[in-house]
């Protein structure tokens, strides 16, 4: 089995929080039970994926906020926030008071571009503005301005009696301008990120260079290291450039014989679509990890985007049952972990 160059330092899961439309409650209930059981198991991390019109979280700021007061030490993350649907005026409001409440936990991870199926929600989303929306790097690039507690107006102080207003986002949350992720799909926006102060989330869909041969862990690994560049030459920077793969790994260590079936048939209707780029711009789908940890662990060592990193928030598969996921959580933390060279955290000890 090759060995890391380093051991891995941070170990996060991402869930997409999965509910039955017709009893919603049920499924956003599993999803904090299941933060709550990574917090206990000693995972660093939990990212929700945001998901608008679907039947996964729609808005992962109140979750992380309910999970912020049933935790006391595991990182809350979104993975990502597509900054299309929303204000980056309201967003930071809403991000500081959540990353306040959850002491400084929070970690806001971004992108941008037109919303997903723009032409069916623009006329509800945008009804008089649609087609002047700036969806570019822009978008961001004023929320984390924002965050960072930059001037919004000239307009501050007392008026009357009690009414004090500010001229910068309030509730202001120091450090989450250094939490803030990016999550970029080629090399053009992993570099753009590095230089402009955010971190790296890499997840398991990629889109490669035209010069690129179409391996997915090279092109990851390629991707990661411009964005490491930008950032060691950035004048932008606002801490230590931090990098974060997200693959979909299933451990299958303690799995029964029919979680085991189930689980190699959700790989098995995902894989074809990895064979090959897809669509007009090559989009690239890492293969999903199947096995026992050990299993995972040899080729999560010879993967080459791995190599790159010392962070990782494993995502969770779309579509299985909350025992599904208990069991894949309890193996990753139990086993897949610890054969990456990682240690859980201890009950009462806080995130660094």
């Amino acid at each position: 089995m090759p060995h890391p160059t380093r051991p891995l330092r941070k170990l996060g899961f991402l869930t997409i929080g999965l509910f039955d439309p017709a009893d919603p409650a049920a499924g956003h209930e599993s999803t904090l039970q299941i933060i709550e059981r990574g917090e206990r198991l000693g995972f660093d991390s939990a990212w929700l994926r945001h998901r608008h019109l679907q039947f996964g979280i729609s808005s992962p700021i109140p979750v992380m906020a309910a999970a912020s007061q049933r935790t006391s030490r595991i990182e809350l993350g979104t993975a990502v926030t597509p900054l299309g649907w929303e204000n980056p005026l309201r967003l930071a409001e809403d991000l500081a008071t959540v990353d306040l409440l959850a002491k400084g936990r929070i970690n806001p991870g971004l992108s941008v571009g037109e919303p997903m199926h723009y032409d069916t929600v623009k006329h509800e989303l945008y009804p008089d503005t649609s087609g002047l929306e700036d969806f570019s790097y822009t978008r961001v690039d004023r929320l984390a301005r924002l965050i960072a507690g930059e001037r919004v107006r000239d307009f501050s102080g007392r008026q009357g009696v009690v009414e004090e207003f500010s001229n910068r986002i309030e509730p202001h949350s120091p450090g989450l301008r250094n939490r803030l992720w990016y999550g970029a799909g080629s090399r053009k926006s992993a570099a753009w990120a590095g230089a402009n102060g955010f971190n790296l989330l890499s997840s398991s869909v990629i889109f490669p260079e035209a010069d690129q041969e179409p391996d997915f862990a090279r092109v990851q690994q390629s991707q990661i290291r411009a964005f490491r560049e930008a950032a060691a030459t950035s004048a932008q920077a606002h801490g230590p450039a931090r990098v974060s793969q997200g693959l979909v790994v299933i451990p299958t260590d303690s799995a029964s014989p029919g979680q085991r079936k189930k689980y190699q048939r959700y790989v098995d209707e995902r894989t074809p679509r990895t064979r090959a780029p897809q669509g007009p711009k090559g989009m690239m789908f890492a293969p999903d990890l199947i096995g026992t940890s050990d299993e995972i662990a040899e080729q999560l060592y010879a993967h080459a985007g791995f190599q790159e990193v010392d962070e990782v928030a494993f995502a969770l598969p779309f579509s299985f049952d909350h025992e599904d996921y208990v069991q894949i959580l309890t193996d990753i933390a139990g086993k897949l972990g610890p054969a990456l060279g990682w240690a859980p955290a201890e009950v009462g000890q806080d995130s660094p």
